[in-house]
């Protein structure tokens, strides 16, 4: 389990349009908007990116019509985080990307994606910077939008209950009961990468395991 040290916030939340000269690091967590999607394995950026929010105290979440997301912001050290999720479909979640980075001038090398990967066994979590998007449409969409030079947080949902079960059919399926047991181990092991990337700028190399 992957530990850290949480530091001093820089202060209560900052507004909107006060930009400074802090570095703006951009955190988009995955999922579908709606009531329909709540505990889906497709789901799993928004339950990460929700509980990295709550970890560090940031303002309610604020449905930004005109960038496509709801979002939310607060200082962490030497970083203003911005944090989004898309109220696009999964499929145009990349429209929503391009519009907050455009708006607040965020440079890519700042911006993680949270989402959930069938290629990656429950119970591990993975980082990267660039790639391809392993058949997620999600991801392909981000990479459309603003190139392939970005974080992922690459959270296992795999693999499918039955081999020959549709994907698309599991991936929009809700956690089994031994899965959302560990639903909390996941979720504090996703903030805690999503801080370090926060306040140093890189994403941890490794593969870490959530399960205890």
């Amino acid at each position: 389990m992957g530990l850290f040290q949480r530091r001093p916030q820089g202060g209560d939340s900052i507004q909107f349009y006060t930009l400074g000269q802090n570095k703006i690091v951009l955190v988009v967590g995955l999922g579908n908007i709606g009531a329909q999607y709540n505990d889906t394995r497709h789901n799993v950026g928004f339950a990460a990116v929700d509980r990295f929010a709550k970890d560090h105290d940031f303002p309610a979440w604020i449905d930004k019509k005109d960038l496509k997301c709801h979002l939310t912001m607060t200082q962490m050290g030497d970083s203003k985080v911005i944090a989004i999720k898309p109220t696009t479909l999964m499929n145009l979640s990349g429209e929503a990307v391009q519009a907050v980075v455009h708006f607040y001038k965020v440079n890519p090398d700042y911006v993680v994606v949270v989402h959930d990967e069938l290629d990656i066994p429950f119970g591990q979590i993975r980082t990267r910077m660039g790639g391809g998007s392993a058949g997620h449409n999600g991801v392909k969409s981000v990479t459309q939008h603003l190139g392939e030079q970005y974080g992922r947080v690459r959270i296992g949902i795999g693999p499918k209950t039955h081999p020959d079960m549709d994907s698309a059919d599991f991936v929009l399926a809700k956690f089994s009961t031994d899965e959302q047991s560990q639903m909390k181990n996941l979720t504090r092991e996703a903030s805690a990468i999503l801080s370090e990337f926060a306040y140093g700028g890189q994403l941890p190399h490794e593969t870490r395991s959530f399960i205890v």
